[in-house]
């Protein structure tokens, strides 16, 4: 297509929305996001990594990007992660079947120190997350969730606006206005973000406290 051309040219960022529109699965949509130039992370990713699980799952897990296990496999939460929020999800009572994962970002953002060196996760620009978001919006559409979840700070900002602090509402059920600028349907519940849980100083009252939060879920008819 010109404009993907002219955007890939001329470094502009066009945004996620031209590759978004106009699918009827999730299917489609996770193959556009493949062919998606609406940023510059595609150019040293592996893959775009898309959402994953069932259409009208219960809850709707909205985490940063993909790792580096992420990238290489092309699923979402599969790395260290990945594992410890099923871990989470099975200590709060929250069957992992009805919940949908997909992130803010959908390429792996990263550094290396060397060529050939292990790749460093980076954190995501608000320019991609701003990209990223009408496929975000397209997951949701699709999905149809009863609650939508956000693991961490970077997911919030992405849904819920730079204002929103994770620390002053997590774990608690939030409709708009009281969730930032979310506009959705659906409670929104903030939460930590499992790498969080992985790299904190006391993990163990850490991992705590997010099945705490998680355990919250079991409440939503």
């Amino acid at each position: 297509m010109g404009s993907q051309r002219i955007a890939h040219d001329t470094d502009q960022r066009p945004g996620a929305a031209e590759w978004a529109r106009g699918h009827n699965s999730l299917p489609s949509l996770a193959s556009a996001e493949q062919l998606c130039r609406g940023c510059e992370l595609y150019r040293d990713a592996t893959q775009a990594v898309p959402g994953e699980g069932k259409v009208k799952a219960r809850f709707f897990f909205v985490g940063e990007q993909p790792g580096d296990q992420e990238d290489r496999k092309g699923r979402p939460f599969v790395g260290p992660a990945g594992r410890l929020l099923d871990k989470a999800l099975e200590a709060a009572g929250v069957a992992r079947s009805q919940v949908y994962v997909t992130n803010a970002v959908k390429h792996f953002r990263f550094t290396t120190k060397a060529p050939g060196k292990r790749r460093l996760h980076q954190k995501p620009d608000l320019s991609h997350l701003v990209a990223c978001r009408p496929f975000v919006d397209e997951d949701l559409r699709f999905v149809q969730p009863s609650v939508v979840v956000v693991l961490g700070a970077t997911a919030a900002r992405s849904l819920l606006g730079a204002k929103f602090r994770v620390t002053e509402h997590r774990g608690q059920l939030l409709s708009a206005p009281a969730a930032g600028e979310w506009t959705g349907t659906q409670p929104i519940l903030a939460t930590l973000h499992p790498s969080s849980v992985l790299r904190s100083q006391d993990r163990e009252a850490n991992f705590r406290a997010l099945v705490d939060d998680l355990a919250s879920l079991r409440e939503v008819s």
